[in-house]
């Protein structure tokens, strides 16, 4: 009798034990899985947000209207000024030397101005002087000329840049957005239609 007592408690507290520890393995299943589930859900919302900031990076808008014309109008203006310091210094002729210096000082000078009517807009522009590849690549190719070549060359890039400079300013001078930029445009048509001519009669 004394035995099967103690053999019964025994198997009673057996059942117990196994049973307690079940429950403490489905509780700590079930906080792997909650975890596993809130990490999972955390990084597909960092994934998700990072994929959208770089399509917002890459969507950004291009320039128009008078930011456009503020940073093709910097940007002629630097175009002019590096390739006339390279000729003022490595030009052959001397009529060439003399242009060039009146280049850098003209559009020296344009620049300063172009500034300061867009800085006074509301809201203010800040024009991007950053050539184009284009125009980098003309003056990469200009300073790789010497003598003659090198007169030619600049010449024929005066031309061109004044050319292409005219018809922007003519084109923003009548269809622009910006009013105070179309009076600037406006304003330097004449002192670049007589660069143009000068270039146009630049003899190397």
């Amino acid at each position: 009798m004394r035995y099967g007592t103690i053999a019964l408690l025994s198997a009673t507290a057996l059942a117990l034990a196994g049973c307690g520890h079940k429950d403490e393995t489905t509780t700590t299943t079930n906080s792997v899985t909650a975890d596993s589930s809130s990490t999972t859900v955390a990084d597909s919302g960092m994934a998700d947000n990072s994929v959208m900031s770089d399509n917002s990076a890459l969507a950004a808008p291009a320039a128009t209207g008078g930011q456009a014309f503020a940073n093709t109008a910097a940007a002629s203006d630097a175009f002019e000024i590096a390739e006339s310091q390279l000729a003022a210094t490595s030009a052959h002729s001397a009529a060439i030397k003399s242009f060039a210096q009146k280049m850098i000082t003209a559009h020296t000078g344009s620049t300063a101005k172009l500034k300061t009517v867009a800085s006074g807009l509301t809201p203010a522009i800040t024009p991007d002087p950053t050539l184009t590849a284009d125009q980098q690549q003309k003056v990469d190719a200009l300073k790789a000329k010497t003598g003659a070549d090198f007169d030619t060359a600049y010449a024929a890039d005066q031309v061109a840049a004044h050319q292409a400079t005219l018809d922007a300013l003519k084109d923003y001078s009548s269809s622009g957005d910006v009013p105070a930029l179309k009076t600037f445009a406006t304003g330097l048509i004449p002192t670049v239609t007589a660069h143009l001519n000068m270039a146009k009669g630049l003899k190397p």
